[in-house]
């Protein structure tokens, strides 16, 4: 479902600012694959996302996504392919619209937009559904404004936007860490629930080494732009945190240093 060969991304080149963020990273998920993405500051994690988003336009390499190659193709078409929940809960809502009003738009995202019903009844009833799957009582305020919300509430809506319509390939980027543990917990529980009810192929970067151990069925770690461990299945399953760890130190030659990661 996502294939990247050897792609290369350089920021600021030619100046005293140059970083090369992605060293010919490669990496393949096969369909329904949910990998938990972990490493230090500057490992390229976000970049990795990025470029898989086509926010960044890669310096050499290709990018595939359900075997189309997407590697010059614009963001905005990109799209089409992708569902993404950023770090930030104020983003990908519409904090003046209803709950129901953003879910509409969701929905018809992609689609030609005609004069009529706003939101049908039948739509409304599925919206309502699809609610009681985060566990957060949301599905008897459908009428309220989504700026009301909490951050937690506004991160899972923003989840189920991005999954309503059944995305080629679903971008999680740390959208768990501006969260309290209590409620960044919720929100992962609602993405087990979505991406296994749906099969979807997802990619999610997380600070948190217990919560990359506890989701997913495959776990890499990343260092210097490029992927250095490699983990699923039971091996995945009976990890701890001092394993990944250990590991880090193996691949890299030094000690992971990320003050944020070790201490969560």
């Amino acid at each position: 479902m996502l294939r990247i060969e050897e792609i290369w991304k350089t920021f600021n080149a030619g100046t005293v600012n140059e970083k090369t963020a992605l060293c010919g990273l490669s990496l393949d998920l096969k369909e329904g694959d949910f990998v938990t993405v972990i490493g230090g500051n500057g490992a390229g994690k976000s970049t990795m996302l990025n470029a898989v988003a086509g926010v960044w336009p890669i310096d050499e390499g290709r990018i595939f996504i359900d075997q189309v190659d997407v590697t010059r193709l614009a963001e905005h078409k990109r799209a089409a392919y992708l569902g993404r929940v950023f770090q930030d809960p104020m983003t990908g809502t519409a904090a003046n619209m209803q709950i129901q009003e953003n879910l509409a738009l969701a929905l018809r995202r992609g689609k030609p937009r005609f004069l009529g019903a706003g939101i049908t009844k039948s739509e409304r009833e599925m919206y309502q559904e699809k609610l009681k799957v985060l566990e957060l009582g949301l599905e008897d305020r459908m009428t309220s404004k989504v700026g009301l919300l909490s951050g937690g509430q506004r991160q899972a809506l923003t989840l189920l936007m991005a999954t309503l319509k059944k995305p080629k390939l679903l971008l999680l980027d740390e959208h768990t860490a501006a969260l309290d543990p209590k409620t960044a917990a919720k929100v992962l529980e609602a993405t087990d629930r979505i991406v296994g009810r749906d099969g979807l192929t997802t990619l999610m970067i997380t600070h948190n080494m217990k919560d990359a151990i506890a989701h997913g069925n495959r776990l890499i770690m990343m260092h210097e732009g490029r992927v250095i461990y490699d983990v699923s299945g039971e091996e995945k399953k009976k990890l701890k945190v001092s394993d990944l760890l250990a590991k880090f130190e193996q691949a890299s030659g030094s000690e992971f240093a990320n003050d944020r990661m070790m201490l969560t």
